[in-house]
């Protein structure tokens, strides 16, 4: 097969056959975007995947509606011999699924006269899919990371696609002119807070689009006259990296969650609750992202269904629970705030109010950046991570 009919049959998967997207998706060549990737082998280790030695695979991976990731911690797989050594750290760069693309910009609600800016560069694709529904003048993207700038740049020419193309890290000043952009859509995960950059690059009434880092709160918002911007948490979910203002993301917390795997803690307890997967409980997960910004987790279930889950925090905070099955668990706790108790505070909430009040919670960003979320009796302002 072709890559043009992969790409057609994934548009009839990504996007309804009627849809403005549907058309950009079939005419966009995306393994051309991606011709190397990385990919965790059966051990759990980064292996290079080489999509010019492997076509039919190339194509099968390109035309999937999958992640692929294109750099872990330093190295990008472009620059990363066939024999290298697997890299160690978290994924930096991707090429975010295709339907979550779409999503995104539906979301963003852009009409056929809008201007774009578009966040977080990565491979590139997705700033392909915006110039092909729009045209190239209307799109300007932006990465942190010059070589991904620069491979864009040139794999975007390579399909005739000329959009701007600029390095910056988004988190600070903007490389447009103030009040010149209609719809911001950022495909990293940022704040708190939203950058106030964002606010002075969208017209009155222009749109942006983003995600919560450490959450998978996904924010609409309209600009308002003040300088601020007004709008909701959608109901839908999304999930990305969150921005850096470098080469590699800040260390975080693995020292700590390895801390909490074995140490003794401060103190001892019963919870109250059965032990819980909290990443995959994502409203959970949420809500404790938002009360511990930089919160991390791991989580495992034995053989014998007994299960562990760990929460650490850069601060040096950590908690332990294990229990088998829905037994109520032993706690281990240390560090300057205890983790667990939070996390317990969360799931009595739930308890007691039928759900959490996160997703469509209205979100009010004043001009600094900084955010509230309210819904009903409950709001909550965005801690700085």
């Amino acid at each position: 097969m072709t890559w043009e009919s992969h790409a057609a049959a994934f548009a009839d998967r990504a996007a309804h056959r009627h849809s403005r997207w549907a058309e950009p998706l079939a005419t966009t060549p995306r393994h051309l975007f991606v011709p190397r990737w990385w990919e965790r082998d059966p051990d759990g280790a980064w292996a290079l995947r080489n999509g010019e030695a492997d076509p039919d695979s190339w194509f099968r991976e390109a035309y999937s509606d999958t992640s692929l990731v294109t750099r872990v911690g330093r190295l990008h797989a472009d620059d990363a011999a066939d024999d290298a050594r697997p890299p160690e750290g978290r994924p930096t760069s991707s090429a975010t699924l295709p339907s979550l693309l779409v999503r995104m910009y539906q979301h963003a609600l852009i009409d056929d006269a809008d201007t774009v800016c578009d966040v977080g560069t990565g491979s590139g694709y997705g700033t392909a899919l915006l110039a092909r529904r729009l045209t190239s003048r209307q799109v300007v993207s932006l990465d942190v990371d010059p070589y991904l700038v620069d491979a864009a740049r040139t794999r975007l020419e390579t399909v005739g696609l000329t959009p701007r193309v600029a390095h910056a890290d988004a988190t600070g000043p903007l490389p447009v002119d103030p009040g010149s952009v209609d719809r911001l859509v950022a495909t990293v995960a940022v704040g708190p807070p939203i950058p106030p950059s964002w606010l002075d690059a969208l017209c009155v009434g222009g749109r942006l689009v983003t995600v919560l880092a450490g959450t998978s709160l996904l924010v609409t918002a309209e600009r308002t006259d003040d300088g601020g911007a007004l709008g909701r948490v959608a109901w839908d979910r999304a999930g990305f990296m969150p921005a850096r203002h470098g080469p590699n993301h800040p260390p975080g917390a693995g020292t700590v969650l390895a801390e909490a795997a074995v140490g003794d803690g401060e103190d001892v307890s019963l919870g109250p609750y059965p032990v819980v997967d909290v990443e995959n409980a994502w409203d959970l997960a949420c809500m404790v992202a938002l009360k511990a910004p930089g919160v991390e987790h791991a989580y495992r279930e034995d053989d014998d269904g007994r299960r562990t889950a760990l929460m650490a925090h850069p601060d040096g905070s950590w908690a332990r629970a294990t229990a088998a099955g829905d037994q109520r668990p032993t706690v281990h706790q240390s560090g300057p705030r205890r983790l667990w108790d939070l996390l317990d505070e969360c799931r009595a909430y739930w308890l007691t109010h039928g759900e959490l009040p996160v997703r469509g919670a209205r979100v009010i960003v004043r001009p600094d950046g900084t955010t509230v979320l309210a819904r009903g009796r409950w709001h909550h302002k965005v801690e700085t991570r």
